[in-house]
């Protein structure tokens, strides 16, 4: 896989994820533009990719802002010249239930998430158009946002919407020869340490301990590491036809989730009353209703 002639943004990129995938991109030969709000963080980033070999410098910024989004692609253009890969990583967590959360809440992590994708990704089009030789966005989702999770109103609905902009903009930008895919990771870091089940082995892999196949397979959770190859491999020229796919990602698994689909259909001819409805719900669609959450192996949630 060589990257030697691109140029990657990876947003939130000082630590955990998107470190991880900076650094694989770096290793793959692409230069990297590291984001992080903190300057001691970034800086640290950029000593250790450029320490072993690789090319990358810091644009500090809170991402969100049109101006961060444009910052971030000059950040780019100004070091190696150009632009060809944008990863919007960067994100927050304000987890309340409902009833709790606030409206800074909600407008902090979908200002972060949802709305530091558009700008982030509307950016890197106007720059990958006027170079016209295409381009590779790739946004992070979440399964939360396939799902839903407890107490993420703000996460899960910012989640689920950067899937629906990919799916969009992989029709939009296709004629140009850009392509947009969406990775939703799940990885050991502190947001799944928060995650009661899954913290004693977190805390154990802290330790030297390895994962159980259960949690790499099942689960499909890892290190970080282990969610950083399917960036590179969407950066490449591999990847030239892979456009609106959200892929999951995640210790010893790599798979694609699907459009969400109909399932149950009935028809009643002049349409559907509440009456019908109500006599018809348990026979005709009482088997297929869906469920939310994401779903573990049983023997994992009874501990």
């Amino acid at each position: 896989m060589d990257l030697t002639d691109k140029v990657a943004v990876v947003t939130g990129s000082g630590q955990g994820l998107g470190l991880a995938y900076a650094k694989d991109l770096a290793r793959h030969g692409a230069a990297v533009v590291i984001n992080d709000v903190n300057q001691a963080t970034a800086d640290a980033a950029v000593a250790e990719i450029t320490a072993a070999g690789g090319r990358a410098v810091a644009v500090v910024a809170p991402v969100g802002s049109t101006e961060t989004a444009r910052a971030l692609v000059t950040g780019a253009v100004d070091a190696f010249g150009r632009l060809d890969v944008m990863v919007t990583n960067a994100g927050i967590l304000r987890d309340k239930v409902l009833w709790k959360m606030t409206d800074d809440d909600f407008d902090a992590v979908v200002g972060v998430h949802l709305r530091g994708t558009f700008t982030c990704v509307r950016e890197a089009v106007l720059r990958f158009r006027e170079q016209g030789d295409g381009g590779r966005i790739i946004c992070i989702g979440s399964p939360a946002g396939q799902r839903g999770n407890f107490g993420q109103t703000n996460y899960s609905g910012a989640k689920s919407g950067i899937v629906g902009m990919v799916r969009t903009w992989a029709l939009e930008l296709q004629r140009a020869g850009i392509t947009a895919n969406a990775v939703c990771p799940v990885a050991a870091t502190a947001m799944t340490e928060t995650v009661p089940f899954l913290a004693p082995y977190i805390e154990g892999m802290k330790n030297g301990e390895p994962l159980p196949d259960i949690i790499r397979r099942e689960v499909g959770m890892g290190t970080p590491d282990d969610a950083a190859g399917i960036i590179s491999f969407l950066a490449s020229d591999a990847a030239a036809d892979i456009t609106g796919q959200a892929f999951a990602v995640g210790g010893d698994r790599l798979a694609l989730w699907s459009h969400p689909e109909l399932t149950a259909v009935e028809y009643h001819d002049g349409g559907w009353s509440a009456d019908d409805i109500a006599a018809q719900w348990t026979a005709a669609f009482g088997d297929s209703v869906q469920s939310v959450g994401e779903e573990f192996p049983e023997e994992l949630m009874a501990k």
